[in-house]
């Protein structure tokens, strides 16, 4: 579900009277002002050519600063019609939905409902034990933050079989439980030892939102949406249930080349796909606002208490090539610093036919937000698009 370097995944704003009590937030956000201006004709360009040069179905961003926010579009939502796309269109977001996850759980252990430190085995006891496992070893902590060494089930052979090239074509509507993506995962050795190291791990967060559910006797969609969603009124966002497999509201088409790079290579629509194969590590839905809006409230802390805070920014540097260039992962949010020197912080996601990213300044004033209806851009995979986004918008030339 997220953007890693082989992407199996194929695999800011005003929040008037936002408080915290006991790490969850009482008020909705006052909406950013629309920007009439064209304020960001360097992010319009990498729109363009994103299309014009990168061969992307269609692309959006969205960028809140302060009050004011700015909405830039380019390419179609829909090859068949033409349509172009638009603000209101919801998107699958892959991993950004492990930063939703991450927000629960600090929110539980805030309350005192369980402790980053409390082992999977408390929580989960029998759940994990594949060869090479100590489960009595590995923390809520490790799963959130990468280090756990629990094997990742996206990287499972069968999986990648059945989920990349046209063997997606005939598995895409497979249901898959939570245990079930533990158990795949864990059917192949761990990574390393928990703690001693740092691979993305889509099982860590599968495991994460079982102990969501172990923890408060209720659906970690239920979590989410009574926890963050609705109090940040995020009305584009929600979490599908297992069987729904198509987008619900406004939507842009979703389009794969099937992993292959190759600018002549058939594309495939893939709007709609079982997001079972997800759950904690890649299910969820949202728009482009509504990200803005989240990360504004979490990076700027008032979705979490300040001890929780400080765990979330609790940074590790990403070995190279393991996942983002020049980047580093807290619990759920990750860093990416740009070679014109900013460091920015939010998240990615990845997904057949979408992908997703949300970066800005570690406070939430400055964010911007964007995704491509396609998983490839020519050449390349779109994290070069969205790096050079972040440049134009963070790095701005004279």
């Amino acid at each position: 579900m997220g953007i890693t370097r082989r992407a199996t995944a194929l695999t800011a704003t005003a929040l008037t009277a936002a408080l915290i009590a006991g790490g969850t937030a009482t008020a909705a956000p006052a909406p950013a002002t629309p920007d009439a201006r064209n304020g960001h004709p360097g992010v319009q360009r990498v729109l363009e050519r994103a299309v014009t040069e990168g061969g992307v179905p269609g692309i959006v961003a969205e960028v809140r600063d302060g009050h004011r926010s700015w909405f830039g579009t380019a390419g179609v939502a829909d090859l068949a019609t033409g349509r172009p796309r638009h603000a209101q269109e919801r998107f699958r977001i892959g991993s950004t939905t492990k930063t939703f996850v991450a927000t629960v759980v600090l929110q539980l252990a805030a309350e005192g409902r369980l402790g980053l430190d409390d082992s999977v085995e408390r929580w989960l006891p029998g759940l994990v034990d594949g060869p090479g496992y100590e489960p009595d070893r590995i923390t809520v902590r490790q799963l959130l933050g990468m280090t756990s060494g629990v094997y990742n089930y996206a990287m499972d052979a069968k999986v990648r079989a059945e989920n990349e090239g046209t063997g997606f074509l005939l598995h895409r509507f497979d249901d898959y439980t939570p245990e079930q993506l533990v158990r795949t995962g864990t059917a192949n050795r761990p990574d390393f030892a928990p703690g001693a190291g740092w691979t993305y791990s889509d099982t860590g967060y599968v495991l994460a939102g079982l102990i969501v559910e172990r923890a408060t006797g209720t659906s970690l969609a239920e979590q989410v949406d009574q926890r963050v969603i609705t109090p940040l009124g995020l009305s584009g966002t929600y979490t599908p249930d297992p069987d729904d497999t198509a987008l619900r509201g406004p939507h842009a088409r979703a389009y794969s080349r099937l992993g292959d790079p190759s600018p002549t290579a058939p594309v495939h629509d893939v709007t709609e796909l079982s997001p079972s194969w997800g759950y904690a590590a890649g299910d969820m839905v949202s728009t482009a606002r509504d990200l803005d809006t989240f990360f504004a409230a979490l990076l700027g802390g008032r979705l979490l208490p300040p001890a929780q805070q400080r765990e979330l920014f609790t940074m590790v540097p990403t070995p190279p090539g393991a996942w983002i260039p020049n980047a580093a992962y807290g619990l759920g949010v990750g860093s990416v610093t740009l070679d014109c020197g900013p460091t920015l912080w939010g998240m990615g996601g990845a997904i057949n036919g979408s992908w997703t990213y949300t970066f800005g300044t570690r406070d939430g004033g400055h964010l911007l937000t964007t995704n491509i209806n396609g998983d490839w851009t020519n050449g390349s995979w779109p994290i070069a698009v969205f790096t050079s986004e972040l440049e134009a918008e963070f790095c701005p030339r004279p």
